[in-house]
């Protein structure tokens, strides 16, 4: 029967799966500190240029 084969598991495969979401969670995590350290100055800086104009 077709389709009914189970797939061999692949160990380039794993590491490919395992390198892309281990970037995605540095990259969650870096956006999130840098947020944290950049993401009140920014907002103060753009709403104090509000009030100026």
């Amino acid at each position: 029967m077709a389709g009914l084969a189970i797939p061999t598991w692949d160990p380039q495969a794993a590491m490919l799966i395992g390198a892309v979401l281990l970037e995605a969670i540095v990259l969650y995590v870096g956006y999130g500190g840098l947020e944290k350290l950049i993401g009140p100055r920014l907002m103060s800086t753009l709403l104090e240029g509000e009030d100026a104009v």
